[in-house]
């Protein structure tokens, strides 16, 4: 009788190991996260994305999105002189200790800005670039809406906590991604320490990224911590030719969120490939044409389409192409026609415009007359 009993009992808990203990899908330990990839903007991975944080220093990367598209457009120089004022100098938080009234060269700010976490610095450009600090908080919330950046709302430059200044993953995501074109600041935030002159004095700058030494891919981007947003990064790495942006909020502690970040990161360079499905200018016929001369028309792809794989679910990936209702010539060259559209199964993964390869003439009167009565 225990024979049976034993017998009985391993059964059940060989039953239990094979049948009821779950296979573990990939996570991270932080409140919330997303991972993409820069050149597809493909989501590899995301948990909570969507909620609203506070992002604490992270908010910077929206400072330095908008100073960078100054310099880009020209009415700012690296080399500008920066006066700093008294709300300036009265930041809390990190600082480099800037003293009113004196000059520091925008470049200078900037580095202390994306290695250091300034606020004060982050402050002083607001002002130089906006003209007042509201102006330029104004600036970072228009900023965000043309990004898409629908649950996101600034009321500072630096982060510090307010209840009405929150942000999601998703949408750092975003801003992270637009920031990452800029290779100066990549360089900048790889720096580990570096050492600027102030007037009359000398300012040490510390990364606060200590990834940048740990992830040997790493080069960028920005941390954030207070003790409303807990530990927190938007990071991103490069190898060949994949560049991925992870965000990770509300980590517990500094090891949790350099712990997350690694994870992440590694998950999407091991775990996934890049595939060009598409190049620019790959033909596309027998488009149909209401009243063209010919019928139907030849289009193309506007733009390379490459999008990311997870290893394993190459056999899931199927391609088509769909044609916009009611096309009707004439149609200029470049017209879009449609769209090439990249599933993984059911879901949609990338997308990209077919437009008309040439002109698309209208058939002549008697053509269309003749169309309309025989066919």
């Amino acid at each position: 009788m225990k024979k049976s009993i034993i017998a009985i009992s391993i059964i059940s808990i060989l039953f239990s190991l094979v049948f009821v203990t779950p296979v573990l899908a990939f996570d991270v330990a932080t409140d919330s996260a997303i991972l993409l990839e820069v050149e597809t903007g493909q989501v590899l991975f995301e948990k909570n994305a969507d909620r609203k944080l506070p992002p604490a220093s992270i908010t910077k990367i929206m400072s330095l999105l908008i100073t960078m598209e100054k310099l880009e457009e020209g009415s700012i120089s690296l080399d500008d002189k920066v006066t700093i004022s008294r709300y300036a100098q009265s930041m809390g938080g990190s600082q480099i200790y800037l003293k009113a009234n004196t000059q520091v060269e925008l470049e200078k700010l900037l580095k202390a800005v994306t290695i250091a976490s300034g606020n004060d610095a982050s402050v002083a450009i607001a002002e130089y670039i906006a003209g007042t600090y509201s102006n330029f908080i104004a600036m970072m919330n228009d900023k965000a809406q043309e990004l898409g950046m629908n649950s996101t709302n600034f009321v500072n430059s630096t982060g510090l906590p307010d209840p009405n200044h929150y942000s999601t993953a998703r949408d750092i995501s975003i801003m992270a991604k637009e920031l990452s074109k800029y290779p100066q600041v990549l360089e900048w935030a790889s720096i580990w320490t570096e050492t600027i002159q102030l007037p009359n004095r000398k300012a040490m700058l510390v990364n606060t990224n200590s990834l940048i030494n740990k992830y040997p891919s790493m080069d960028g981007l920005k941390t954030g911590h207070t003790q409303e947003a807990g530990f927190c990064l938007a990071s991103t790495a490069k190898k060949g030719d994949t560049r991925l942006i992870s965000v990770v909020l509300q980590g517990e502690t500094l090891t949790e969120r350099e712990e997350s970040t690694t994870r992440l990161l590694d998950y999407g360079f091991n775990a996934f490939s890049k595939r060009k499905i598409a190049a620019a200018g790959d033909q596309i016929q027998n488009i149909p044409i209401a009243e063209s001369a010919n019928k139907v028309a030849v289009g193309e792809v506007a733009s390379d389409l490459y999008v990311m794989v997870q290893k394993g679910q190459e056999k899931d990936i199927s391609q088509e192409v769909k044609v916009k209702d009611s096309l009707t010539a004439p149609i200029e060259k470049g017209g879009v026609l449609g769209e090439l559209t990249v599933y993984n199964g059911e879901k949609i993964i990338s997308t990209v415009d077919v437009v008309a390869a040439a002109e698309i003439e209208r058939a002549n009167i008697i053509t269309r007359m003749w169309r309309k009565i025989f066919n």
